[in-house]
């Protein structure tokens, strides 16, 4: 019998991972959050940025699609969605580092301070330990004054969106995707150093709804 990974599979099953870029386009709006979560990074040449839980890679090939001159690295836990992220990338005539690695390791794994770190639909999958080491461990990787950008499921305000994220809470675990319906992630993401921690925008899909967050890494 195979080990179980030590990560949660892309949507909760390692047996879907190929039906990832699918599922996702269509049950979470993803164009609508994915292009807001560009527009808070900003990419610019010369910068060094660092995408959390990459998985097969939309947004970091985004990334260096709008910025050629940045060097972009993605990171992440599963050697499978990694081979499909390279595969896009190649197809996409794109370069980025691939590192397989864990988040809460994102300082060792990476070689530089970087300018930029950011991360999308990976801290709802984690249990609350591993949400705050992750978001100590980015906060070590960034350079004083950096961005921190955060794209994942958050506070569900409403009862049609506490009803739609049940869908992802049973793929994911109830108890750790229910600390992010609580709205848990903004102390977190202050609790781990950072500061102007914002919750910059809400988008409502139909698995529940999808804030990005914001901050800075202190000068």
């Amino acid at each position: 019998m195979a080990d179980e990974p030590d990560f949660v599979p892309a949507l909760g099953r390692s047996g879907l991972t190929r039906d990832y870029d699918r599922v996702i386009a269509v049950m979470t709006r993803e164009r609508r959050w994915r292009a807001a979560l560009l527009g808070l990074v900003a990419p610019a040449a010369g910068e060094v940025i660092v995408d959390v839980g990459a998985g097969t890679g939309s947004q970091a090939i985004a990334i260096k699609q709008m910025a050629p001159g940045a060097r972009v690295i993605g990171i992440d836990p599963d050697p499978a969605v990694l081979a499909l992220a390279r595969d896009k990338a190649r197809v996409a005539d794109v370069e980025i580092e691939w590192i397989q690695g864990f988040g809460d390791k994102v300082d060792v794994l990476v070689d530089v301070p970087a300018d930029k770190l950011l991360s999308s639909l990976v801290l709802h999958q984690c249990d609350l330990p591993v949400k705050s080491a992750i978001l100590q461990a980015m906060a070590r990787t960034l350079r004083p004054g950096g961005l921190l950008a955060i794209a994942d499921y958050g506070l569900q305000r409403t009862l049609l969106m506490k009803l739609l994220f049940r869908q992802v809470q049973a793929l994911d675990g109830w108890e750790r995707t229910g600390l992010n319906a609580k709205g848990i992630l903004p102390q977190l993401i202050a609790d781990a150093g950072f500061d102007k921690v914002a919750e910059v925008r809400v988008v409502q899909t139909p698995t529940g709804s999808i804030s990005l967050y914001t901050g800075r890494k202190p000068a």
